[in-house]
């Protein structure tokens, strides 16, 4: 028997009409960008893509992002930045008529977005607003939380508002350190009012229906860093995705990755746009990408061959398993195959 190919050998950029990447972990951390994002997006932009920006922080508005990211040397406009915001209002038409009062929890990039979409805002639940929607500001404390839980205390099946949120990432990257994200203030005002909301940003669809929308995609690919709102995101919208290992998620993250967090392309850093991916090529319970041989034993994943490339090794592994059927606490799994010489420090 010989090796069965999965997959052609042609770049991940092949085909993609509009690159759409996420911002934190892909574009920058911090203020400064990352290694080579900057020269690799400048690269298929200057080859006759365009580029566009997706980001759940709620806190800034479309040209203030734009601005960063000039900043760093890349060539943006307002208009190829999509936020939750923009997503949220996308929702919000459809909820309730033009020009209704909104109570708005949030900051100046929800406020500008609300009265862009023509919607009136108010942050009193005294004001009867015909719907609630919530974003991340460093400013939101508890008097708004509670005025949101005010207007929400109507249940749904009685005739309550429609509950928008930009978001529920839980956390947020800041200079510091890790802090609580958007989900942690929905999760407060969900606990007061035992009611869901309704969610605009990733890993939810609206977000890059505007997007596509926006960038007018007819053959998008989306980068991301994150499995469970990037990538998941991506898979919902029906998109190819590729995991960038320059953020949030790890090698130990992408074996154990459920199915509908699994993206197509996985890479370093974003200067393997360009590269020809290496085919995935499976003989009986062998998987082999590049160099990198891994075998499935019974409950063990054995590597046969490391190869020269810790990239196509983590790439062969998770392979193996995803196509395995079995998650990978099924398996014992070698410390090299999910080895981290990939973050950026």
């Amino acid at each position: 028997m010989i090796f069965r190919r999965t997959a052609a050998q042609s770049s991940p950029l092949d085909g993609v009409d509009v690159v759409l990447a996420d911002l934190d972990g892909v574009v920058y951390a911090g203020p400064g960008a990352l290694p080579h994002a900057v020269d690799s997006l400048n690269r298929a932009q200057a080859e006759g893509r365009r580029l566009g920006y997706i980001t759940n922080n709620a806190s800034r508005t479309d040209a203030s992002v734009a601005e960063h990211l000039n900043s760093l040397g890349l060539q943006v406009v307002a208009d190829d930045v999509t936020t939750s915001p923009q997503a949220a209002m996308r929702l919000m038409k459809d909820l309730v008529p033009a020009g209704s009062t909104l109570l708005v929890i949030g900051g100046e990039g929800l406020i500008v977005e609300v009265e862009k979409a023509g919607f009136v805002v108010t942050r009193s639940a005294d004001d009867s607003p015909a719907a609630v929607v919530q974003g991340f500001a460093p400013e939101v404390g508890w008097k708004h939380l509670a005025e949101a839980a005010y207007a929400l205390a109507t249940p749904v099946e009685e005739g309550g508002i429609p509950w928008v949120a930009t978001n529920t990432d839980w956390t947020i990257p800041q200079a510091r350190g890790i802090a609580p994200g958007n989900g942690t203030l929905v999760s407060a005002v969900h606990t007061a009012v035992g009611r869901l909301a309704t969610i605009a940003g990733k890993p939810e669809r609206p977000i890059f229906d505007e997007a596509v929308t926006r960038t007018g995609a007819t053959s998008p690919l989306f980068i991301g860093d994150r499995l469970d709102t990037d990538i998941q995101g991506a898979r919902t919208a029906g998109m190819p995705s590729l995991l960038v290992l320059t953020g949030i998620d790890r090698p130990k993250q992408v074996l154990a990755a459920p199915p509908a967090q699994r993206p197509d392309y996985i890479v370093e850093d974003l200067r393997q746009l360009f590269e020809p991916y290496p085919a995935t090529i499976v003989k009986g319970e062998r998987t082999r990408v590049g160099d990198a041989v891994v075998e499935i034993d019974g409950v063990d994943l054995r590597i046969v061959s490391a190869g020269d490339r810790q990239i196509d090794l983590l790439r062969a592994g998770a392979a193996a398993i995803w196509n395995s059927g079995r998650a990978i606490f099924g398996f014992r799994v070698p410390e090299q195959l999910y080895a981290d010489p990939f973050r950026v420090r």
